[in-house]
């Protein structure tokens, strides 16, 4: 018969043995799970290293792109938007680079930057568009008259500085006289609404406006940017809203003109002019809203075309 403390003992040692196995088999598991984790991270970093590697092959090809273009804009752009003249606008989120490249652009087609207008934050804030409104209201030229539907913030800012900084597109005149244009620029400089240089803006043929990568929250921005260039649209004889990928995402101001069937059909929109390919399309496209033709050009998903199909001549 087992005693009690043989007894005790044999229940021990199933204990031990139980404990040893568990310590055994979590060793073998953890060297299994070790040895398939370097696997893993053996196939990741392949994979890593070769979409780096691929990645950097693109880029370098649209690097050489961009330097071929840029070396033939003289060529492709030379004498197109000659004797005409042309005021740039830009957004906040707007890149400096993007907006010297687009100039240089349209200093290479021949035409004439009468000035460029920074749009302020102030202009695009929802939350300033009353006091907006009232300083517009407040400065229309004697015998003008805004566009009875010209009544949110961005509309009324395009319909304004579009009758007093645009020519009339029949008559090639001002619509305004120097001292009501710099009134209007004045005002709404000294409201923080807009800035420019020293240099007295002149009255321009066409519009661009150049903008950013969108925003990432949805504040309406997009919506009062993409207004602002169908109001300009609208008092001149073109106007293209260019931009990075991102505007014609979402809610952004390039995506807002190519979703609305009035905008789509009267502003050109580019959505890649941080690439020397965009840059040229933006100057070529005023030529084709000169002769009346709309486009939405880009890598973006909602462009119909990279740039123009056939080239002005």
């Amino acid at each position: 018969m087992i005693s009690l403390r043989q007894h005790a003992i044999s229940i021990a040692a199933i204990f031990l043995a139980l404990a040893v196995g568990v310590v055994l088999g979590s060793q073998t598991l953890a060297a299994d799970m070790l040895s398939g984790l370097r696997s893993d991270k053996s196939d990741l970093r392949e994979q890593v290293d070769t979409l780096t590697a691929q990645n950097e092959r693109l880029s370098g090809q649209l690097d050489a792109a961009d330097q071929f273009i840029a070396g033939s804009a003289g060529r492709i752009l030379g004498g197109t938007l000659a004797d005409r003249s042309v005021v740039v606008f830009t957004t906040p989120d707007a890149d400096p680079a993007d907006v010297d490249g687009v100039s240089r652009a349209l200093e290479t087609a021949g035409a004439a930057v009468t000035g460029r207008i920074s749009l302020a934050e102030a202009f695009v804030d929802a939350g300033e568009g009353d006091r907006m409104r009232s300083a517009l209201t407040n400065i229309v030229p004697a015998g003008a008259q805004l566009r009875t539907g010209a009544v949110d913030q961005g509309s009324m800012a395009g319909d304004l500085l579009g009758l007093t900084l645009l020519l009339d597109p029949e008559t090639g005149q001002p619509r305004s006289t120097p001292q009501e244009l710099a009134l209007v620029m004045e005002t709404l400089r000294g409201g923080g609404f807009l800035a420019y240089g020293d240099t007295p803006v002149r009255p321009a043929q066409l519009a661009v406006v150049v903008t950013g990568n969108g925003v990432a929250a949805d504040t309406g921005q997009g919506a009062t940017i993409a207004r602002f260039a169908g109001a300009v649209r609208d008092r001149a004889a073109g106007t293209i809203l260019a931009g990075r990928a991102g505007a014609a995402e979402g809610t952004a101001a390039i995506a807002q003109v190519r979703a609305q069937a009035p905008l789509a059909t009267t502003v050109t929109t580019v959505d890649n002019i941080n690439r020397e390919i965009g840059r040229v399309t933006t100057a070529l496209a005023l030529t084709e809203q000169l002769s009346g033709g709309t486009g939405s050009y880009g890598t973006g998903s909602t462009a119909t075309s990279l740039t123009l199909v056939a080239m002005p001549r």
